[in-house]
C-alpha cells in the first residue's frame, strides 16, 4: 500500500477535503500541519507533496507512481527543499540576511525566488519542528507565506502549533492529525522502559536496585548523544569531502560546523523524545491508578510485559509528580545525571 493510500484510510475526511479542494483548483499554498509524532508529521508532508506536485493526479489523488511521486517518496526530488531545528538551542535559525547559511531559515525561503532546475515543476518546502523558529525566523517567513512565489507549497509541520505566531498561523491551513500518543524511536527506549517499570514496582523501597535502575536511565541518556552524532556525521560526510576537495579551508570549517550544528540538533530531538518517554510512563501509571483500562493507554509499549493491573493513587501521584518535577528541573543549568538519579531514587524510595 503507498503511504498516501495508509493516510487516506485513517484520515478520510481530511484527504476527500484535499482532494476535492485540488481538483478545484483551490489547494492551499501554505499548511500547518499538526501530528503527535514525527514520523506522521515527516510521512504526512510527503503526503501532501505528492497530491500537489503529481503530474498524473486523477480526481485530485496522486497516481503514487510516476518519478515525482517516487522523487517525493524517497527525499530525492529536486524541488524538495527541508528544513530543522539545529543547534544547542534546538531552534530555527533566521540567517545572514546578505549570505545565510544552508541551516537557516533564510536561505530556505530564498530557494523559493530561485528559477527551479526542473523548469515549473512545484517547488515543496518543509519546516519540521515549525514551533522551534523565534520571533525573528517567523517575521522573516511571513512575505513567503503570505505572497508565494507560482507553484509553491509551504508545509510547517509541528505538535505544537500554539507556540507560533498567530500571524503566522492565520497564513496557514490548519491540517490536525491527532492520535493522542506518541511514537518513540530512539536507542535505548527498551531499556528505558524495562527500568521504568522496576522503579514503578520491584524496586519500590530497594535502594540498591533504584540505583541500578537509575544508571540505566543514565546510559541511556548520555548514549543519545553520540548516537545524535554518529548519523549526523555520516549525513554530512559528503558534503565535507566534496568540500575537502575543493581546497577551500574557510569552506571546509564553516561546513563542519554546519555539520556540528546539525549534530547538536539531532540530539536535543532525541533528548526530547527521552524525557517524553519518561512523562508519558508516569501519565500512563496515574491513569491506571485513576481507574483506567490497561487497554485504554495511548502508550502500553511502555509497559513492555503488561500494564499492572493494580495501581495505588497514591503511587500514580508520586510518579508523576517527580516526572514533572524532573522535567521543570531539566530546564535550568543543572547536571543531567544527578536530575535522574534524584528522580529514579525518589520514585522508589519515597
Amino acid at each position: 500500500m503507498h503511504i498516501y493510500d495508509s493516510y487516506r484510510e485513517r484520515f478520510p475526511v481530511i484527504l476527500r477535503n484535499l482532494e476535492n479542494a485540488h481538483r478545484n483548483g483551490r489547494l492551499s499554498h501554505a499548511f500547518l500541519l499538526q501530528a503527535d509524532s514525527d514520523k506522521a508529521r515527516r510521512e504526512f508532508a510527503v503526503v501532501l507533496a505528492q497530491l500537489a506536485a503529481c503530474p498524473n493526479s486523477r480526481d485530485g489523488r496522486p497516481c503514487g507512481e510516476c518519478r515525482v511521486c517516487r522523487q517525493i517518496a524517497d527525499g530525492s526530488y529536486s524541488e524538495l527543499y527541508t528544513l530543522s531545528p539545529v543547534g544547542k538551542m534546538y531552534e530555527v535559525k533566521v540567517g545572514d540576511r546578505t549570505n545565510p547559511d544552508p541551516n537557516t531559515l533564510r536561505y530556505f525561503e530564498r530557494q523559493f525566488h530561485l528559477t527551479g532546475i526542473a523548469g515549473g515543476r512545484r517547488k515543496v518546502g518543509v519546516i519540521y519542528d515549525a514551533d522551534r523558529m523565534n520571533e525573528e525566523s517567523q517575521n522573516a517567513l511571513l512575505k513567503t507565506l503570505e505572497e508565494p512565489p507560482p507553484e509553491t507549497l509551504l508545509i510547517l509541520a509541528t505538535g505544537n502549533p500554539a507556540a507560533l505566531l498567530p500571524t503566522t498561523r492565520s497564513r496557514c491551513q490548519l491540517l490536525p492529525l491527532l492520535t493522542n500518543r506518541c511514537e518513540y524511536e530512539f536507542p535505548g527506549f527498551d531499556e528505558l522502559a524495562g527500568a521504568l517499570n522496576l522503579l514503578a514496582t520491584g524496586a519500590r523501597g530497594n535502594l540498591a536496585l533504584a540505583e541500578e535502575q537509575a544508571t540505566v536511565l543514565c546510559n541511556v541518556a548520555a548514549n543519545l548523544s553520540s548516537d545524535a552524532t554518529e548519523k549526523s556525521a555520516a549525513e554530512w560526510e559528503g558534503r565535507i569531502t566534496a568540500a575537502a576537495q575543493a581546497g577551500d579551508s574557510s569552506l571546509v570549517k564553516r561546513v563542519e560546523a554546519l555539520a556540528l550544528d546539525a549534530g547538536y540538533g539531532a540530539y536535543r530531538k532525541e533528548r526530547g523524545q527521552f524525557l517524553s518517554a519518561i512523562h508519558t510512563f508516569a501519565s500512563q501509571l496515574y491513569l491506571l491508578s485513576s481507574g483506567i483500562p490497561a487497554n485504554e493507554l495511548p502508550n502500553p509499549e511502555l509497559f513492555p510485559a503488561g500494564a499492572p493491573e493494580r495501581v495505588n493513587s497514591k503511587l500514580g501521584e508520586l510518579i508523576l509528580r517527580e516526572a514533572d518535577d524532573l522535567l521543570f528541573t531539566l530546564r535550568f543549568n543543572v547536571n543531567e545525571e544527578l536530575a535522574l538519579r534524584t528522580f529514579a531514587v525518589n520514585a522508589a524510595m519515597k
